[in-house]
């Protein structure tokens, strides 16, 4: 019989597998259970060694063993929910760059879908969004590279860079026959996340664009200017549509400057170290005029943070239509050899206990936007993608079927996404009065006032 020669790879699953074996040892008084865990966990490592093996010996060009098993990993971590990855080197240091808040790039907000590179929304003031960049755009090629079977950090990496340099995408919008690209120079992404504007004497319009470090404070000193205004102030339109998140601190404290006491949003995982409820604080300003806050498909995260609360403790009147549904917890650790995982850890859960994850923020009144463009086909109701309709979406509640959460899809007429500029282009006054569902929001505080001062 010929012995076969041992691979340096398959010492190491030995090791593994005596790891094992030695925590058998002692703690024996574990029970079945975990016996037959770590036994399927033993086999599984057994068939991944000898796939390896077999595939480095046999197969027919010469294969990279480092490259297999990181492709191993990112395809086992990829599979747990479209938030979940495995970070090489180079893409966590990507990560570490976003969290500082300012990089070189083009400006958009992605995602997967079906396998495809999806805009979920450009952000304004970016050279994306000046492009004409819209949600719903999907991106086949960056510098004529394909996106098919790309990794998410892979197409980050590829279209940051330095100030000043080019980079050219294709686009294949739904409705247009061709693919277009467009051939962008890169800039630093803008931090500016909250903007404003008096409508009409009286009231207010906020619109918040993202979550980052100066968002509470560019708030509080919106909404003083806006308040000290000489006719009196007697309402606030809060805009989140687009709204891709950011940072869980500042959603917190956003949501806290409207509130007095109570939830603001409660973390739920498996784990219970990962548990935390975070409450509302009294505040100097007590802020009693009505509120009404916009969201659509394209609000996620820290947006439908704000919006829950607010919704919940009875503090805006929310209008538009159902969020994204992100509602998961993502952290990131540190691997070996410059390596990270960034993983879902927990569910996000409005004041009254309602899990935002694949659900969203359904509104208290659902106003769909007007037609102000071409008629254009989308998925979902304003053609952009929620997070139900991501591969592999986490569900609200842990084990419970689709069919159990959502009503079939509305099989009514499509609506029409409306003009972006109302949304991602500089604040002007003109074009937020054309804005339907900005009119349907003042209309109800304009509303608000005149009943309130009839007398019953």
């Amino acid at each position: 019989m010929r012995l076969k020669k041992r691979h340096p790879l398959r010492w190491k699953w030995v090791l593994i597998v005596g790891v094992i074996a030695a925590c058998w040892a002692v703690v024996p008084s574990m029970g079945p259970t975990p016996w037959a865990e770590s036994e399927e966990t033993y086999q599984g490592l057994k068939l991944f060694s000898d796939v390896i093996e077999l595939i480095e010996k046999n197969y027919v060009d010469p294969v990279d063993s480092k490259d297999l098993i990181e492709k191993a990993i990112h395809g086992m971590v990829n599979s747990l929910d479209p938030h979940s990855s495995f970070l090489p080197p180079e893409a966590f240091k990507e990560l570490q760059v976003d969290t500082r808040g300012e990089f070189g790039g083009i400006g958009i907000v992605i995602s997967l879908e079906n396998g495809m590179l999806t805009v979920i929304s450009p952000i304004e003031g970016t050279p994306a969004h000046k492009a004409g960049i819209k949600a719903g755009d999907q991106i086949i090629k960056i510098n004529d590279e394909s996106t098919k079977g790309m990794a998410l950090w892979e197409a980050v990496k590829r279209m940051r860079g330095p100030k000043k340099t080019t980079v050219r995408i294709t686009i294949l919008r739904e409705g247009e026959g061709e693919p277009k690209e467009y051939t962008l120079t890169r800039d630093i992404i803008p931090i500016e996340s909250v903007k404003h504007k008096v409508l009409t004497p009286g009231y207010g319009y906020v619109r918040i664009t993202n979550f980052n470090e100066h968002t509470t404070r560019d708030l509080t000193a919106a909404l003083q200017e806006l308040e000290s205004g000489t006719d009196g102030f007697k309402g606030l339109v809060v805009d989140l549509r687009d709204n891709p998140g950011g940072l869980l601190n500042q959603a917190i404290d956003v949501a806290d400057v409207f509130l007095e006491e109570g939830v603001v949003v409660s973390i739920k995982g498996r784990d219970k170290k990962h548990n935390r409820t975070y409450n509302a604080h009294p505040d100097k300003v007590k802020r009693a005029y009505p509120i009404v806050v916009l969201i659509n498909e394209g609000s996620a995260s820290a947006s439908e943070i704000v919006a829950g609360a607010l919704q919940d403790h009875k503090k805006a009147v929310i209008m538009g239509t159902t969020s994204f549904g992100k509602g998961s917890v993502q952290t990131v650790e540190a691997l070996r050899d410059g390596y990270g995982l960034k993983y879902t850890i927990a569910r996000y859960y409005t004041p009254s206990g309602k899990s935002i994850q694949a659900e969203g923020i359904v509104p208290d009144i659902e106003v769909k936007p007007m037609i102000l463009a071409e008629k254009e086909k989308s998925k979902t109701a304003s053609g952009l993608f929620r997070e139900k309709d991501l591969k592999n979406h986490l569900e609200a509640v842990p084990g419970k079927e689709e069919d159990d959460l959502y009503s079939p899809e509305d099989t009514g007429p499509e609506s029409k996404r409306p003009d972006s500029s109302s949304r991602f282009g500089p604040l002007d006054i003109e074009m937020l009065k054309k804005d339907y569902q900005v009119r349907r929001a003042l209309e109800t505080l304009i509303s608000f006032e005149i009943f309130k001062n009839i007398r019953g």
